[in-house]
């Protein structure tokens, strides 16, 4: 393996610690991946809930909370439809309790058997004939178009909250929830499924709790700029900024009726922080005769936020931790205190918040979403509160998994408890997860709780039935395809596992990779990729062919008739031979985050990298060098034959045990024990027997 570590100013570095208030390694770790603005930084530095994107900056989402709150007035029966992957099971539950508490008559559905994904015409007709009259997906229905249509002649409205990416056109619905629609102006386009859900939950409590909730308010400041002065506003409905106003006037050269200002301001609630101070300023631009009736935010807000007491715009800038990533002016820091201040008064982020935040953080880490930007917030944020206090499901699983009572971390649920969530939904039986993470009574949970397990049991033995029938058939198919991607495909292999069965692909053979389930008539498939290669191309020259398809860039899905099936595989050798990959050997170059010298390895450098938590896609563990170590044991450890190598290193005023994953045949050769080495590694928690034990993982070694 090649070892890369870039090279970064110094001055960048000490700028990033002096600007953002973090230590040096930190700043250089940032700098070195490329983090280096504030709107970025701070989602590695913060996990308060308020650095999260306001809902109502989606498109749509006033339209849905809406059409919620009427249905709950009305009593109306409403259908919740999710997806049958951990994202889909996570975004039902929480969207259904969310609705529950509310007191609403809800119901939920997920395909089962051998369902296609997403909503369905028979779905529809059926909720249709029980007198439903609302449908709101989650997780899905981006693509759902002749489905909605379908509803609209029931007389069932629809709304539509997914983050799949969208195609053309658009299902017709009353509301569409989508952070990846084309002109949206949501700052932040890769959430889960999930997330979409968690924001429409949090949007339904902040309407039914704020004042604010539906109306416009305006934030008003004026400021002097040489021998003139500004005048800015910022309008705001549902706390998000909706439109700006700025005026550089010189006193006595206009009058106010000569301003955008009236206009603006007409019919608002006015806001101001120092109202005296603004009046009198005021005066001196238009006159005393000029007068605008504004509210003083400055003691409303000096009461639950203290430290602003007595303070101006600019000096709260100086002490804002959220002004310190954004920059901006004073209207800027206004916006900031005036938010805060509402959601503090408001208790906006309380107990349901957390809660709905576990399973957020769940689908997020299993759908494999970018770890930036609020994303980071999510899961960090899900991941506390679920080692606080688990909600009911959750609570269960991690007993059983004996998870309860330790640190988990984002490895943690992304290789044990995702996997057992999204068993039930490979297995044919999504609702089974969905029913645990709703259910109230403890002995029926204990029950789901055991069958959910068993079901991972089971798909286990299924998916290492089915590579043997996998990796030959794409092994042959290479050489089809022109070497650039794989294809498996049969009535043998099973539906619950293509999706498992195609990133096994890509790891074994560094390509695109296709797996297509038989069943009757009907072909379903997973493609997922890698080295840059968006499978999006591939799958809209086929799109014509398709039941019905979809996903992201590097992950999809779709389904056809078997009597497309010939026409399907000739497109697809087409397109294998325009196929461009990034080069593989960038994927086998460790890059590194920091060398750090002997004093730096001790068990308080986990401040560090639990700081750079959660780790996953876009956010890989951070990777250290370390020069001359010295080995002062070695033990051969593995289950069937020692194919593993466990090091004691010595760091000087630590020894440290290392794990150096399927090593054996590399011993006597690169290593041996009193051998002083260079290596690339990341440092890990070793739980066993209830006691957790600092530890490195080696990636590579060499002797110094």
């Amino acid at each position: 393996m090649n070892w890369g570590k870039k090279d970064i100013p110094s001055e960048l570095v000490r700028e990033l610690s002096s600007g953002y208030g973090c230590d040096l390694l930190s700043a250089s770790i940032l700098a070195r991946r490329g983090i280096c603005e504030g709107g970025e930084i701070r989602y590695f530095l913060e996990d308060d809930p308020r650095h999260l994107h306001n809902p109502f900056e989606l498109s749509g989402m006033e339209d849905a909370v809406d059409r919620i709150l009427a249905a709950k007035e009305e009593g109306e029966k409403v259908l919740v439809f999710g997806d049958r992957d951990v994202d889909g099971i996570t975004s039902t539950a929480l969207l259904c309790s969310a609705l529950l508490k509310l007191g609403m008559d809800v119901a939920w559905r997920l395909p089962t058997g051998n369902d296609t994904y997403g909503l369905s015409v028979r779905a529809v007709e059926e909720f249709a004939a029980s007198d439903g009259t609302l449908i709101i997906t989650v997780d899905c229905g981006i693509s759902n178009i002749a489905e909605a249509r379908r509803a609209a002649e029931l007389g069932v409205d629809m709304i539509i909250t997914d983050h799949h990416n969208p195609q053309d056109c658009l299902p017709e619905a009353l509301a569409i929830v989508n952070p990846k629609l084309k002109n949206s102006r949501y700052p932040f386009r890769d959430l889960a499924g999930c997330g979409v859900a968690y924001k429409l939950a949090a949007a339904l409590r902040f309407a039914l709790k704020s004042q604010f909730y539906g109306h416009n308010v305006c934030l008003f400041n004026t400021r002097p700029v040489n021998d003139a002065y500004v005048v800015e506003i910022a309008k705001l409905r549902n706390l998000s900024v909706i439109d700006r106003l700025e005026e550089t006037i010189i006193p006595g050269m206009a009058g106010i009726s000569d301003t955008r200002i009236p206009a603006f301001l007409e019919g608002q609630s006015i806001f101001a922080w120092d109202v005296p101070l603004q009046k009198k300023i005021f005066a001196k631009i238009f006159g005393s005769g000029v007068d605008i009736y504004m509210l003083d935010l400055s003691p409303q807000v000096a009461d639950e936020i203290p430290a602003t007491a007595g303070k101006s715009l600019l000096r709260i800038k100086e002490l804002s931790r959220i002004a310190r990533y954004g920059g901006g002016g004073e209207l800027d820091v206004l916006v900031n205190l005036f938010v805060s201040f509402v959601h503090k008064k408001e208790k906006n982020f309380d107990a349901d918040d957390y809660g709905d935040l576990q399973l957020a953080a769940l689908g997020t880490i299993a759908d494999i979403m970018p770890l930036r930007d609020e994303n980071r917030v999510i899961v960090r944020t899900g991941i506390a509160s679920l080692m606080k206090k688990p909600r009911p499901g959750l609570s269960d699983l991690l007993f059983k998994l004996e998870f309860s009572g330790r640190r988990i971390g984002s490895t943690d649920i992304s290789w044990n408890l995702c996997p057992v969530i999204n068993a039930s939904g490979r297995m044919g039986n999504a609702g089974k997860a969905v029913a645990l993470l709703l259910e109230e009574n403890p002995q029926e949970r204990d029950r789901l709780a055991d069958e959910v397990i068993s079901m991972n049991e089971e798909r286990k033995k299924v998916g290492e039935e089915t590579w043997g029938v996998v990796e030959p058939l794409a092994e042959k198919s290479l050489d089809t395809y022109s070497g650039n991607m794989v294809l498996a495909a049969g009535d043998s292999i099973f539906r619950g596992v293509t999706g498992i069965m195609a990133n096994r692909l890509i790891s074994r053979f560094k390509v695109p990779a296709l797996v297509v389930s038989f069943n009757e008539n009907v072909a379903t498939g997973s493609f997922r990729s890698l080295r840059g290669y968006n499978v999006r191309g591939i799958l809209e020259q086929c799109a014509d062919l398709f039941i019905d398809w979809g996903g992201h860039d590097f992950a999809a899905g779709f389904s056809l008739t078997m009597d497309n099936w010939d026409t399907f595989l000739e497109r697809l050798k087409r397109a294998a031979m325009t196929i461009e990959l990034g080069s593989l050997e960038d994927e086998q170059t460790i890059n590194i985050d920091a060398e750090l010298p002997h004093e730096y390895i001790t068990p308080e450098i986990f401040t560090l990298v639990d700081r750079f938590e959660p780790y996953g896609e876009a956010n890989p563990p951070l990777v250290f060098m370390a020069r001359a170590l010295k080995i002062v044991n070695i033990d051969l450890v593995g289950k069937n034959g020692a194919k593993h190598v466990k090091l004691t290193l010595d760091t000087g005023k630590h020894k440290w045990p290392a794990m150096y994953w399927q090593a054996a045949g590399k011993l006597k050769q690169d290593f041996d024990l009193n051998d002083t080495v260079d290596l690339v590694f990341r440092f890990s928690r070793n739980w066993f027997n209830g006691m957790e034990t600092p530890q490195i993982i080696v990636t590579d070694l060499k002797r110094s």
